[in-house]
């Protein structure tokens, strides 16, 4: 099997211990089952901001694992067991047959979220969870993944068919939309990023969509600015936005997603 650990200058120096010590860990607990263990989210996209950005990383197993196996792992990353340096962990781990198939399901083994500045959540049954979030991170893990441990991601996670990917957006964008437990500048940049995926077939990074679609989008230029400062601010530290101008901008991005799901591609491809 193929170990393609990731060069130390890709990962950002803030996370290099902890995420090595993620490593190690899902080796002690999964042994031989573990198949691979990669950066996604921002480390991914190269816009991780310490004090600011989660880490997000996808494990694939090779299943069935024995009984405890994860809930030890859980255990053993939950923090403060395990410190973590970023506002927060979020691990999901995958059946390496299921990672390897196109999918519009959550369809993980485990989903961990630990840390500082999240809520403890761990859940082993997917139909607890919305399936978007799974479905957009297996995109970004399969064409931009960072391999941290075992075969590069292209290998064992499958791309999601589009269609599936438009569905995860609009859901995405529903979510955004309602607000509960999202703050302002995130909502505004995760829908620029929405909206640069549906013109360009392509992620971004969000504060790289959000400078696109500023300039494409001369209206929503004052809000995405403000976005744009609150984000460089630690999380604990965000501004708020104007309320109902958030609101008229995820309006229009869920315009913009939903001419792309009706077209059945990209708009502007």
């Amino acid at each position: 099997m193929t170990r393609t650990p990731a060069e130390p200058h890709s990962v950002p120096a803030e996370l290099r211990p902890y995420l090595q010590e993620v490593v190690r860990h899902a080796q002690a607990v999964c042994g031989r089952h573990l198949v691979s263990v990669v950066a996604v989210g921002s480390v991914a996209l190269g816009d991780y901001r310490h004090g600011r950005s989660d880490t997000d990383v996808t494990v694939v197993v090779d299943a069935p694992l024995p009984g405890p196996t994860l809930s030890d792992l859980a255990a053993a990353l939950t923090h403060p067991a395990l410190p973590c340096p970023a506002t927060g962990l979020e691990l999901v781990v995958y059946d390496e047959e299921f990672a390897a198939r196109p999918s519009g399901e959550a369809g993980y083994l485990m989903d961990l979220n630990t840390g500082p500045l999240l809520p403890s959540r761990v859940s082993f049954d997917p139909a607890e969870s919305p399936a978007f979030w799974y479905v957009i991170d297996r995109s970004v893990a399969h064409r931009s993944g960072l391999p941290l441990y075992g075969r590069p991601p292209r290998e064992v996670i499958a791309e999601p068919g589009r269609a599936d990917l438009l569905t995860a957006l609009r859901a995405s964008v529903r979510e955004h939309s309602a607000a509960e437990g999202h703050l302002a500048d995130n909502r505004v940049l995760n829908g620029c990023r929405s909206v640069n995926f549906c013109r360009t077939g392509r992620w971004q990074a969000k504060r790289r969509a959000a400078q696109a679609v500023a300039q494409s989008d001369e209206r929503f230029r004052p809000l995405i600015a403000a976005a744009l400062r609150s984000y460089e601010r630690p999380r604990t530290d965000a501004t708020a936005l104007p309320g109902t101008d958030v609101q008229t901008f995820l309006t229009w991005v869920a315009g913009r997603v939903d001419a792309a799901c009706e077209a059945g591609r990209p708009v502007g491809e």
